[in-house]
């Protein structure tokens, strides 16, 4: 088994970026998302809305609510499943099922191709986000573990960046496939783009092999009872516990609530906000999020830098700082201004920027703040669980300001007063030992 530290352990952890991120590229923020939207548009009514379980919705925030619900059993069943993993020593099972269930969705939403087939996009839209949310909260809890704390900012920054140059590459490739189909003997755009999603489950679960490979089961060599569910019940009380008494991790925590809120609403929203409020073509979308993906890779490298010399807290300040900016320069968008695309990749500049630095920065910021402790995947679903109760709360306040307001710039702007009150909570965040 290789050790902690060990640069063969690290980068093999972090290649699960570069197996899972294609999912939140490819079907979360660029093609699926687009794709949807465009499907829903050739069978909505006059008034834009289409039926689904016997009622009419908006389709951007039928979306909206669907990942909503998805996020919502992550955040309820994480908790539980990472107290069983602590106390059986098997995060590596864990990850292997989640990301099976992920890869295996993300394929099925080949068949989702019309009205008649909505429920396939929806059903297996929730069960691809299952999977690959479920199975970040055991990888994520795999970082204490393959690396030493004076590593953790860097070996993060190294997984981000794995994953957007993997799925920068893939991406790449389905655009080629979904702008040339005959090149491909393909019949339609619509179909390699269908076709695009069976690649991207494939592609997910075959690079995941590697990380399988080196990461290591049970490193305590826990030898669990029968009991295994109740105690793993007891782990995860006795983790909620101890964070009582861990006030800069509670504060932490509560900050990371805030802005996940703006951060990852933005991410996922991104792409329908430039078709449905700004009226930009596809081929503008994609290569504005291939621009924030590029982007992405630079700010992750020259955040973690930047992190050595004026510590985590600070850079994480400034990156928050940055979102507030993008929020206030979204609102003032408006379809009808000349070159309105251009000022998208602006924007998109500024969120490739900030987008892998605090994703990156939050990871390793909590988990060096983590005390001594044994139970990584149980602390660290605490952590996962507040991300995805920001997702729903976020998706949640965005649906329902479309829905009363018919536009989402109003959204975005609200999404901006979260990122303010995150940043006023980590300022009340101290120094530990580790973090700078």
């Amino acid at each position: 088994m290789l050790k902690k530290g060990d640069k063969k352990l690290i980068n093999a952890w972090a290649f699960y970026d570069w197996a899972n991120s294609v999912y939140s590229l490819v079907i979360s923020t660029a093609v699926f998302p687009i794709y949807y939207s465009s499907i829903t548009a050739s069978f909505s009514n006059i008034e834009g809305k289409i039926k689904f379980l016997g009622t009419e919705w908006n389709p951007t925030t039928l979306y909206d609510y669907t990942l909503a619900f998805s996020f919502l059993i992550v955040a309820f069943i994480s908790p539980v499943l990472s107290g069983i993993a602590d106390y059986t020593g098997n995060k590596l099972k864990f990850l292997k099922a989640f990301c099976l269930l992920g890869s295996i969705s993300v394929i099925s939403l080949f068949f989702f191709k019309g009205e008649e087939t909505l429920w396939v996009g929806i059903v297996f839209t929730i069960l691809a986000s299952i999977g690959f949310w479920g199975s970040i909260v055991f990888y994520n809890a795999y970082l204490p573990e393959v690396a030493h704390p004076e590593q953790q900012d860097d070996v993060s920054a190294k997984g981000f960046i794995y994953g957007y140059a993997g799925s920068i590459l893939l991406l790449l490739l389905s655009l080629f496939m979904i702008n040339k189909p005959e090149l491909f003997g393909l019949p339609s755009a619509g179909f390699a783009t269908r076709l695009t999603f069976l690649i991207v489950g494939v592609w997910w679960i075959g690079f995941a092999q590697i990380t399988y490979r080196r990461l290591p089961n049970n490193v305590y060599d826990r030898k669990p009872k029968k009991d295994f569910i109740w105690k793993g019940l007891h782990e995860l009380k006795l983790v909620a516990v101890e964070l009582k008494n861990h006030p800069e991790l509670k504060l932490f925590l509560s900050s990371f609530f805030m802005y996940s809120i703006g951060v990852q609403t933005i991410i996922l929203m991104a792409g329908i906000f430039g078709s449905k409020e700004l009226g930009l073509p596809t081929l503008s979308l994609i290569a504005v999020i291939l621009l924030v993906q590029i982007v992405a890779i630079f700010g992750a490298f020259l955040f973690s830098r930047l992190s050595d010399r004026i510590g985590n807290i600070t850079s994480l300040k400034i990156t928050i700082s940055i979102w507030t900016i993008v929020c206030l320069s979204a609102f003032s968008l408006d379809k009808n201004q000349e070159n309105v695309q251009y000022y998208f990749y602006g924007l998109g500049i500024l969120i490739g920027l900030v987008m892998g630095a605090i994703q990156s920065l939050s990871r390793s910021t909590y988990s060096k703040l983590l005390p001594e402790t044994k139970d990584h995947a149980t602390f660290f679903s605490f952590f996962d669980v507040t991300e995805k109760l920001a997702i729903v709360f976020g998706m949640l306040i965005f649906g329902l300001l479309v829905s009363l307001t018919g536009s989402m710039q109003w959204s975005v702007l609200f999404l901006a007063f979260f990122f303010l009150i995150s940043f006023v909570l980590l300022t009340f965040v101290g120094k530990t030992r580790y973090v700078k």
